[in-house]
């Protein structure tokens, strides 16, 4: 894994932690675990992981279009975030 996309995983990691419901940790999710499934995040905090790609960013979810898929775990956002820089 790059250093760069190290550290974006770091910071979703963080962000996260922000929205996530509190009897699961975040340490019990791996990177290609779906958020929704797991009981860490519920469908409410896609958008507010939307809206934290749109900041962090500069992603124009308008442009690439919402598909709830693309934002299902840790390395799927880690991979939209790439294709939407590129």
């Amino acid at each position: 894994m790059s250093d760069e996309r190290q550290q974006q995983l770091q910071h979703l990691i963080e962000f996260l932690r922000t929205v996530q419901k509190p009897n699961k940790p975040i340490e019990q999710i791996g990177p290609d675990e779906n958020l929704v499934t797991s009981g860490l995040i519920d469908s409410l905090a896609l958008v507010e992981i939307v809206v934290y790609l749109e900041n962090t960013y500069g992603i124009d979810f308008g442009a690439h279009g919402f598909e709830p898929e693309r934002l299902s775990s840790m390395s799927s956002i880690l991979e939209f975030i790439e294709q939407a820089r590129t």
